[in-house]
C-alpha cells in the first residue's frame, strides 16, 4: 500500500493550484460578473479544469504514460461523481448553517466549500484508481 502523503500528494497539489486558478476564477467570474448560475458556474469550473488537471496529473503527478482510452472514461467518471458529491453536499450543507445569509454569500460559500470537497476526493480517486500504478512484483 503506498504512502498517501509522499511527493505525488505535493505535485498533485501543485498542479491544483494551476487548476484552481484557472477553473475558480472562470467559476466567480462566470457566476458574479456574468451572473450565470450555480451549476453552470461550477460546472465550467470542471470543464476547462479537467482537461488540464488529466494531462498535468497523468504526465507530471502520476508519471502514467498508459495509452488506454479506458483511463480518459475512467478519469470523466471520476470528475462526474466527485463533482455531484461536493458540490451538491457543500450546497446542503452551507445552506443548512446558513440559513440567515443572502443566496449569493451562501452560493460563494458552497461553491468554495465545494472545490475543497472535490480536490480530497479527486486526489484520492485519480492515485488510487484512475492512475494507480501497477504492481511490477506480481
Amino acid at each position: 500500500m503506498p504512502r498517501f502523503i509522499d511527493a505525488k500528494l505535493f505535485k498533485f497539489l501543485i498542479v491544483g493550484v494551476i487548476n484552481t486558478i484557472v477553473g475558480a476564477g472562470t467559476m466567480f467570474l462566470l457566476y458574479n460578473v456574468f451572473e450565470c448560475s450555480y451549476w453552470i458556474s461550477s460546472a465550467c469550473n470542471y470543464i476547462v479544469g479537467g482537461i488540464c488537471s488529466f494531462l498535468l496529473n497523468k504526465y507530471f503527478t502520476f508519471k502514467n504514460h498508459k495509452k488506454s482510452f479506458v483511463q480518459i472514461i475512467q478519469f470523466s467518471v471520476l470528475l462526474v461523481i466527485c463533482y455531484l458529491i461536493a458540490y451538491i453536499g457543500a450546497k446542503q450543507l452551507v445552506y443548512a448553517l446558513l440559513a440567515d445569509f443572502s443566496i449569493k454569500i451562501r452560493d460563494n460559500i458552497a461553491m468554495f466549500t465545494g472545490m475543497c470537497l472535490y480536490t480530497l476526493l479527486n486526489y484520492i480517486g485519480q492515485r488510487f484508481f484512475v492512475f494507480k500504478e501497477e504492481n511490477v512484483n506480481g
